[in-house]
């Protein structure tokens, strides 16, 4: 079973939201890094480019498929975590660690159409 962390927002998509104060940060859950394999390469955005909610802002490539990454949140990158550019596989070592994009939320009624922990987890096993 993938592990599902209490606290976060979750996307169908199997992309995660942390929240911490008016930012967050996206990644992918334990569970997409389970089915996609070995990460080799996690394309990303750029410092100040919009995201909006429900379209892609990336990808993320492994040695069986590459999935397109969608945000599950509106706002401005504000950060991306540049460890994931030499290390990409750092992603299966601990998914909610390593996030990829850190937004300035610009609507928080986003997460309204997210799932939390136990929702997702029982969206997981379906």
């Amino acid at each position: 079973m993938a592990k599902v962390i209490e606290g976060l927002y979750y996307s169908e998509s199997h992309e995660f939201v942390r929240v911490e104060g008016g930012f967050g940060f996206v990644g992918i859950t334990d569970y997409a890094q389970n089915a996609l394999g070995n990460v080799v390469y996690v394309d990303m955005p750029e410092v100040d480019d919009e995201v909006t909610a429900g379209e892609e802002f990336g990808a993320v490539e492994s040695v069986k498929a590459a999935s397109d990454l969608i945000s599950p949140v509106s706002g401005t990158v504000v950060e991306i975590n540049e460890a994931l550019e030499d290390t990409p596989e750092l992603i299966n070592q601990d998914a909610f660690e390593n996030w990829i994009i850190k937004v300035e939320l610009s609507d928080q009624s986003d997460l309204d159409n997210l799932m939390d922990a136990k929702a997702y987890a029982a969206f997981c096993e379906k």
